[in-house]
């Protein structure tokens, strides 16, 4: 073939390629537009306020606002991990989100695997409901319930002096220790039906000859479960893994806030209480300090994130990218 000969074919491919393209666009106008929508809502509400991150470098003054105010720099970055109170939320915030994650994930899975077991269709239908029905109350709901059931006055109380397991009631909430439980638990019980759904249609989705050759093969039920229906799930689990890496450091406002007091402040206060603290509080008003708080909570999540899928690459796991 001649030189000039594989040019006309490059180009005749280069055109045929933006001919069909060009008909692409024509015929799926009506998506391309949909989905414009949401780029633009993400560029107005996601990317454009990241501008107002230059006030982590500034001492900003409401006043005379970003562009009057001074550039400190890293002053105020500095001044966060100089602070031992920040360290001290660091360290609530991180293992709190990290008990978050362990549990939930493990529960959600373990719950939809248990639920995909039920055979009896309405019994099955009833569980979803009431196990999905906690994800839609308020966390200021939530936190009532659960003040009211552990109080001095409480039913737990109640029922743990009554059978004798304890002489007097429990101060569940004066209890350091206790805490971290506590927020762990309440959020199992309010997000665990939730975050099965997804489990739950992935279970859904496994070709039943594998379950089939199984049964053959002599498996049990939990054999089936082990052997067939988590490996099955397993890309799911690590999409929605990496995913939710990123959110460690978002490890709740209003339960630890709510629950929160003087006494267990050491252990309750988390980095978004931090920031209310000192950016919203009368006293303090410090606006650049809240904003260097939130961009470092965003860059641990982009490096968590990061890690998470280079290791998940590394061993043939799915990634996000």
């Amino acid at each position: 073939m001649s030189l000039s000969e594989s040019t006309s074919r490059r180009r005749k491919k280069r055109a045929n390629g933006v001919e069909f393209t060009a008909k692409e666009f024509k015929r799926q106008w009506i998506l391309i537009a949909i989905a414009a929508v949401y780029v633009i809502y993400g560029i107005i509400f996601y990317y454009l306020p990241l501008a107002g991150w230059i006030m982590a470098f500034q001492n900003y003054k409401y006043k005379t606002g970003i562009t009057g105010s001074k550039f400190v720099g890293l002053a105020k970055f500095q001044f966060l991990f100089s602070d031992a109170k920040f360290l001290q939320v660091i360290r609530n915030t991180f293992c709190m989100g990290a008990l978050n994650l362990i549990f939930s994930t493990v529960m959600a899975i373990v719950f939809a695997i248990l639920l995909n077991e039920i055979k009896n269709i309405w019994g099955k239908k009833i569980v979803q409901t009431i196990s999905y029905l906690p994800h839609f109350l308020s966390w200021i709901v939530v936190c009532g319930l659960v003040h009211d059931a552990l109080s001095s006055t409480g039913i737990i109380n109640e029922l743990l002096v009554k059978f004798g397991i304890i002489d007097s009631p429990f101060q569940f909430f004066a209890s350091k220790p206790w805490f971290w439980p506590l927020v762990v638990l309440t959020n199992l019980w309010k997000e665990t039906g939730w975050n099965a759904i997804i489990y739950l249609a992935a279970i859904t989705s496994i070709d039943p000859a594998l379950y089939e050759s199984a049964s053959i093969d002599g498996a049990g039920r939990f054999q089936k479960m082990w052997y067939v229906t988590l490996p099955s799930i397993r890309p799911t689990i690590m999409i929605l893994l990496l995913m939710n890496i990123g959110n460690v450091l978002n490890a709740g406002f209003e339960l630890q806030y709510i629950l929160g007091n003087g006494v267990i402040q050491s252990v309750s206060r988390t980095i978004d209480i931090y920031v209310l603290d000192w950016a919203i509080n009368g006293r303090n008003m410090d606006f650049s300090l809240g904003t260097a708080a939130g961009i470092f909570k965003t860059l641990v999540a982009l490096i968590l994130i990061v890690a998470g899928n280079t290791i998940a690459k590394k061993t043939g796991d799915e990634r996000l990218f």
